[in-house]
């Protein structure tokens, strides 16, 4: 595809639409929403004669699950990013993708992940009991370790047409330094699960794990030997190292299939009859309670509205009930109902 055909005033368009839902409350979006076609024709105009510059980034912290620096961009250029991705970028990258690869994709999300584990656990029971071997790795400080060179190199396999490539290029080096993107960029999510793509590929295809999911840079390996797992692991190390630049943190372990495997926000087991169970982790619930008490605070005071306290409860009780939680929000019920009692 084009530069031109991406980047139509119908697909700007849509994209503003869609860069919008749940930010209608912000000023930036309200300005632009004022004048929406006329922001969006001068858009396209910028775009097609080559004028567009990105805007400067807005940066602020956010403390869950831990802390984390945000960086976002004006809202004109999240429209931009948005039509990039969804009219170019996803239809490019998805078929280099992996099946288990689970984030940021459509289709896929943390509980098609959850889901996907148990089958393979089932599968790996049906063959092997539990005398299995569980590798878990996650990536230290993904997102702020990523090379723009090697990220440029890896994309350019991909996107052959110049003048999009050039803007992508300057979306990647908008980042001061050699490393690191943006957490709060739609582009950075894209970038990051095609970074290690080729990584999914050598680990299905050259070290030969069949059981294996990744959710960006948090991932697993099932397999029945356990000096088989650290070879692999050496291996990964390697990989990681001298092909991406990104190293192991120190989570990464490995341990019996037996004991479980923390995951996605849950922790799931097999029994050695072969059930299934899948439990929130304890973090979780600390952190849903920790917030409550922080809700009520904020409620007192007229800082929150109770639908929005309501509609963050509701939130974490959808991602509960995936698991075998029915205690568990039973629990949580009553001590919401304590703290919110009279209202």
């Amino acid at each position: 595809m084009k530069y031109e055909e991406t980047f139509t005033f119908e697909n700007l368009y849509k994209s503003y639409l869609k860069a919008r839902k749940g930010k209608r409350w912000k000023n930036t979006t309200k300005k632009y929403e004022a004048n929406a076609l006329e922001y969006t024709y001068f858009l396209y105009y910028q775009l097609n004669t080559k004028t567009y510059t990105l805007g400067e980034y807005n940066e602020f912290y956010v403390y869950e699950p831990k802390k984390r620096l945000i960086k976002s961009l004006p809202f004109k250029d999240r429209v931009v990013q948005h039509c990039l991705c969804d009219y170019y970028l996803e239809d490019v990258l998805e078929p280099h993708f992996i099946y288990d690869n689970y984030a940021s994709r459509k289709n896929k999300g943390t509980h098609k992940g959850l889901e996907r584990l148990e089958e393979f656990l089932r599968r790996f029971y049906r063959k092997s009991n539990i005398n299995g071997y569980v590798l878990k790795c996650d990536i230290a400080k993904y997102f702020n370790s990523i090379d723009h060179d090697v990220l440029k190199r890896l994309l350019k396999k991909k996107v052959d047409e110049d003048e999009l490539m050039e803007l992508i290029e300057t979306i990647v080096d908008s980042t001061p330094g050699t490393r690191g993107i943006p957490i709060g960029n739609q582009t950075s999510q894209l970038f990051a699960i095609y970074y290690m793509s080729e990584f999914d590929h050598y680990v299905k295809e050259k070290l030969k794990i069949k059981y294996y999911i990744r959710y960006m840079d948090d991932f697993i390996l099932i397999y029945e030997d356990k000096e088989y797992l650290k070879y692999c692991k050496n291996k990964i190390e390697e990989y990681l190292n001298e092909e991406l630049k990104l190293e192991l943190n120190k989570k990464t372990q490995i341990f019996p299939l037996k004991n479980g495997i923390d995951f996605l926000g849950f922790h799931t087991y097999i029994t050695s009859t072969g059930k299934v169970v899948r439990k929130i982790r304890k973090d979780s619930k600390e952190r849903m309670k920790r917030k409550l008490k922080k809700f009520k605070k904020l409620y007192d005071c007229e800082r929150i509205t109770k639908d929005k306290i309501d509609a963050s409860y509701n939130s974490w009780k959808g991602h509960a009930k995936h698991g075998n939680s029915y205690h568990l929000i039973r629990d949580m019920d009553e001590k919401y109902n304590s703290i919110f009692k009279k209202e």
